[in-house]
Formats: C-alpha cells, sequence, structure tokens
C-alpha cells in the first residue's frame, strides 16, 4: 500500500517538476523582452527625453531595463534550482520573484502617475523650452530634441507654427529672418524657415504636442503591458515554486 501510495507523489512531482520548467523558460523570454523595451526606449527615443520636465519616463525605462536583467538572472538560477531539487535554491528563486514583482510594481506606478500627468507637462514644459531654450548657450541637447522632434513627428512648434514668433532665437540676429527653424520644414536645407508657407513647412494641427503626448501614451501603454505580461507569469510562477518546495519537503521526511 505504502508503495502504491508513493507512486501519485512521485508522479506528482515530477509533473511539478517539468511544468516548473516550462514556465522558467518563458519567464526567462519574458524577462528578455521587458529588458529590450527598456533599452529600445533609451537608445532609440532616448532624443525626446530632454524637452520633458521630469525624468519618471527615463526612470520607468531604466526600471525596466534592471528587472528585466533580474528575471534573465533570476531564470537561470530557477533552471538550476529545479534541475538539482535543491531546495534551499527553490527559496531564492521564490524570493527573487518577489522581489522582481515589486520592482515592477513600481515601475507600473510610476508610469500611471506620469501618464495622469502627461498633457499638462507637455504643454507648460514644451512650449517654455521652444521660446526660451532653443538655440541658446549651454542647449545644445534640446536643441537637438526638438530639431528630431519636429522632423520625425512632421509638426512645427508646440501648439503651432505661431509659437516660434515668441521664441528668443527667431526673434535674434542669429535667425536671420527665419520665422520657423529650418528643421519645421518639409525638405531641411539652409535658410529654409524663412519661408512659413504651409507648401515648405509642417502645418499640423494640434502641434507637436499632440504628436508627442501620443507616442508616449502610446509607449507607456507598451511598457505597461510588458509589465503586467510578466508580472502575470511571476504569480504563476511563485505557486508552482511553492507547491513544488512543498512536495520535496514531504518527500524529505
Amino acid at each position: 500500500m505504502a508503495q502504491c501510495k508513493a507512486e501519485p507523489d512521485d508522479w506528482l512531482t515530477v509533473y511539478l517538476k517539468y511544468l516548473l520548467f516550462v514556465f522558467n523558460f518563458f519567464f526567462w523570454v519574458g524577462g528578455a523582452a521587458v529588458m529590450a523595451v527598456g533599452v529600445w526606449t533609451l537608445v532609440e527615443k532616448s532624443g525626446y527625453l530632454s524637452v520633458l520636465a521630469s525624468s519618471t519616463f527615463a526612470a520607468s525605462a531604466y526600471i525596466l531595463i534592471f528587472a528585466g536583467a533580474l528575471v534573465m538572472a533570476t531564470g537561470f538560477l530557477g533552471f538550476g534550482a529545479v534541475v538539482r531539487e535543491d531546495r534551499s535554491c527553490l527559496s531564492t528563486y521564490f524570493s527573487l520573484l518577489l522581489v522582481i514583482f515589486l520592482v515592477e510594481l513600481v515601475a507600473g506606478v510610476l508610469a500611471h502617475l506620469y501618464y495622469q500627468r502627461l498633457s499638462d507637462e507637455l504643454r507648460q514644459h514644451l512650449t517654455r523650452t521652444l521660446a526660451e531654450n532653443y538655440r541658446q548657450p549651454g542647449a545644445a541637447e534640446i536643441t537637438a530634441s526638438v530639431d528630431r522632434l519636429q522632423q520625425d513627428f512632421k509638426c512645427c512648434g508646440s501648439n503651432s507654427s505661431a509659437d516660434w514668433q515668441h521664441s528668443t532665437y527667431i526673434l535674434s540676429r542669429e535667425a536671420e529672418g527665419r520665422r520657423v527653424p529650418d528643421s519645421c520644414c518639409k525638405t531641411v536645407v539652409a535658410r529654409c524657415g524663412q519661408r512659413a508657407h504651409p507648401s515648405n513647412i509642417y502645418k499640423v494641427e494640434g502641434g507637436c504636442i499632440t504628436k508627442l503626448e501620443q507616442f508616449l501614451a502610446d509607449h507607456l501603454l507598451l511598457m505597461g503591458a510588458v509589465g503586467i505580461g510578466v508580472a502575470c507569469l511571476q504569480v504563476c510562477g511563485m505557486t508552482l515554486t511553492c507547491c513544488f518546495h512543498r512536495r520535496l519537503q514531504l518527500h524529505s521526511y
């Protein structure tokens, strides 16, 4: 009778072991995806970060990179713990899963809070940046960000091209008669900003604010979706780890 009872127990342990092994593979892939999204945000979209008033968006990306790297490292630990059936490693694995879950929760809260005040921040800060900082001494990074923003999104000015009429740069001699920066032009050539006609410059309703706001909202949504997906995997993983750890504990008695 004891042997018959042991066989189902052994089968359940083996089943949990392979289920946890499969989960760990998908968890590792999820970690790679989280880190990739974070790196992509900083590398490909870093040109827009200088025009943002706060560093919350960049901080969320850094947290994703950290969480993704930790997930991948934890995944390797999980593989080793499952193969060796080591209870101490499984306990460490569970603890790391919990830490990662909390880190992603913080990133999610930051992204949500940033999304809530995104529109007001852009409208206040971008308009002021264009008027006061563009082409000014010590503001080369901001100038490059604004130029890239207008070219990538095919827009001109924060709300419209008329915003540039109040710019310190446009009102200066350095502008050489430009009515808008050359980056507003559909085809950028030297001094093309002297002619502010719709056939020459981008006349987008809502200006760059609308375009940038939509871009950031979509990106925050992507970051949130990836984070939620990995968090769901973590909940499953913690449950499986607890069950597997319990089975090994029973077998040790």
